[in-house]
């Protein structure tokens, strides 16, 4: 099996080190004062990890229940349920990522709008 090998290991431990960063950054952002840079990098850094994290975790819970260790299965879950919940909690947080979906949606109108230019009358 791939989790059982050094590679698995190395990627699973990883994925632990983004999903414990993403936590460690949502207890700053939730312990910071409100309209603060701390709590606008916190947010931000939270933000960018939280679906790595929870793809992370996911991972970590199918894994768990193909080795049937239930306990992981739940632990996991709960990681990711709490991970999904705060993000989905606090939607109006000031972070580099607000307003960037906006923006992005009208970069790819502009560059896939097909592009009509006026042709000459013919006569």
């Amino acid at each position: 099996m791939f989790a059982g090998s050094v590679p698995g290991q190395i990627l699973l431990a990883i994925g632990q080190v983004v999903v414990v960063v993403c936590v460690c950054f949502d207890m700053v952002r939730e312990m910071s004062v409100p309209r603060s840079h701390r709590r606008y990098v916190a947010s931000t850094v939270f933000r960018t990890l939280a679906i790595p994290s929870i793809l992370s975790t996911g991972s970590g819970v199918l894994i768990g229940a193909v080795t049937w260790s239930w306990m992981d299965v739940a632990m996991s879950m709960f990681v990711m349920v709490m991970i999904i919940f705060r993000l989905h909690h606090d939607t109006d947080e000031d972070n580099w990522w607000k307003g960037k979906g906006k923006k992005l949606a009208r970069w790819a109108r502009r560059q896939f709008s097909s592009r009509t230019s006026a042709a000459p009358a013919m006569g």
